[in-house]
């Protein structure tokens, strides 16, 4: 790790280009907000909280599935054309889309185009039928149709309410099937086709995006072959789209899917790992290659597939905190889970079934009594997951709990969230990794062209100090944080509380 001086991170890239900074709120519909009583996050549900979601911050909205499927969470479709009942229907999304788009906010889908449930009718309609229009649409071991390549080789798999379902792989190799992929994406894009795009979805998420599908060798160069030609023709219809991909292999960095997929953005996954370590080296080997490598970079600690990052720091209001700022401040485009303002918990139970990621998608808590309209308790009386369910009343992680508490995690994000909307430096500013010598505190520096801040935050539950060496004279001022500075002969030395966090401007 070499040595950088503040003077030296004064410098800006010519070719750095501002963009209105973004903050992704990721939502598990379902179990968010029941507008209509039937238990369901749904649409309206979701258009009911716009103002907490602008008020706590957020920018932008992530959506997962919301195509038709016979898994809760929607992302095996049955019908790719239509819209889950329980979510609502296309009059209900597109009001949602007005009314995210008339506050100047975005949203985005997530989509998972490469398998089918037994249900869908490419399958139906193929199954044992090779002379079917769809035989070519999904992946067949025989020329009979009788051996369908099932999802990772498993031919049923149990939901949470037991019932017994099938995902077949879907050819991505056939024209049809990227012509089909082309039309449907272009349709969310423009949904009455005026070319206007207020109706539209603003980008999408491609989940479990490979290049060689299931490392299986059947679906190979999918990257050059299917995705970076049909993105292609999407930013054909509306350049302003922003496309994201979830790397298959939670250990890559993802410059592959960038340069060769031709996507926008990738998810930091190996920064999510390294801040649940709370070692500084890792973090900083994080940072470097996702900041200084490639800044279109997802930055989260949780999503809907991985461990509540509450539970995986159990429960350390410190951590806790810190972890809050570890998500917003260093860069890239910040995700929030829902429910990770509060500190809602959860981890994966065991077992085969899809009701164990169910306590990671609970219902968002937003009464101290863990009941009342809107909760959107889907899953009761479901199984073990509901038995061992953690929204429990009066347990401080909810949003009327928290609300007015000054001190509480989500006035912490809140806090976050508003001073990085106020900095430049912090919305859109490049990040620079600063030295110190304390083995405890992150250093680093966030650039724009019309300020700089520096930004210390303390990884440890003691009381911390660092020292960072600076050359010239420079005006410094503190504006945020539970820490202080002072001036030296050398430089600049911070003291910050336990867990805490300092932002300079120099």
């Amino acid at each position: 790790m070499r040595k950088i001086l503040l003077t030296i991170c004064l410098w800006l890239p010519a070719n750095r280009v501002n963009s209105q900074p973004e903050v992704i709120y990721h939502v598990f519909q379902r179990s968010f907000f029941d507008s209509n009583g039937d238990g369901n996050g749904d649409l309206p549900g979701i258009k009911q909280k716009l103002d907490y979601l602008q008020d706590l911050g957020v920018t932008s909205i992530l959506l997962t599935p919301l195509y038709l499927s016979d898994f809760y969470h929607n992302y095996f479709a049955n019908d790719f054309e239509k819209i889950d009942p329980a979510y609502g229907s296309m009059a209900d999304y597109l009001a949602l889309v007005k009314e995210i788009h008339q506050r100047k906010m975005k949203i985005y889908q997530d989509v998972e185009m490469q398998y089918v449930t037994g249900e869908h009718q490419w399958f139906t309609d193929s199954y044992k039928n090779p002379s079917s229009p769809f035989s070519n649409y999904l992946l067949y071991n025989d020329r009979k149709n009788e051996q369908p390549y099932w999802f990772f080789g498993v031919p049923e798999f149990t939901t949470y309410n037991n019932s017994r379902e099938q995902i077949i792989m879907v050819n991505m190799k056939s024209p049809a099937v990227r012509d089909y992929t082309q039309k449907l994406l272009t349709f969310w894009l423009d949904p009455n086709g005026d070319g206007k795009f207020e109706d539209g979805v603003d980008g999408y998420r491609l989940d479990h995006m490979m290049d060689d599908l299931d490392h299986a060798g059947k679906l190979t160069q999918l990257f050059s072959g299917f995705w970076a030609p049909l993105l292609a023709s999407l930013r054909q219809r509306n350049p302003a789209i922003r496309i994201v991909a979830e790397q298959a292999n939670w250990g890559s960095y993802g410059f592959e899917y960038l340069s060769e997929g031709k996507v926008d953005r990738v998810f930091a996954f190996r920064l999510k790992h390294a801040i649940e370590s709370f070692d500084k080296a890792s973090i900083m080997k994080a940072a470097d290659s996702c900041f200084l490598k490639q800044e279109s970079q997802v930055v989260f600690i949780e999503n809907h597939d991985t461990k509540r990052f509450a539970s995986t720091v159990n429960q350390d209001p410190g951590k806790l905190r810190a972890g809050a700022a570890l998500n917003i401040l260093p860069g890239g485009i910040p995700s929030i889970y829902y429910g990770q303002e509060l500190g809602m918990t959860g981890a994966q139970l065991k077992g085969a079934t899809d009701g164990n990621d169910i306590p990671i998608r609970e219902a968002f808590d937003w009464y101290g009594s863990g009941t009342g309209s809107g909760m959107a308790l889907w899953y009761k009386g479901t199984g073990v997951w509901w038995d061992s369910s953690t929204v429990r009343p009066n347990d401080g992680i909810s949003l009327e709990e928290q609300y007015s508490d000054s001190l509480s995690l989500f006035n912490c994000y809140k806090k976050l969230l508003r001073i990085r909307k106020e900095t430049p430096a912090l919305a859109d500013g490049q990040y620079q990794p600063v030295m110190n010598e304390n083995s405890y505190i992150l250093s680093f520096a966030r650039i724009a062209a019309q300020q700089k801040v520096l930004v210390f935050i303390n990884l440890s539950s003691m009381p911390q100090a660092a020292e960072i060496p600076v050359k010239d004279k420079v005006t410094v001022m503190k504006i945020a944080g539970a820490g202080n500075f002072t001036r030296t002969a050398a430089g600049i030395r911070s003291a910050i509380q336990p867990y805490g966090y300092l932002i300079l401007q120099y």
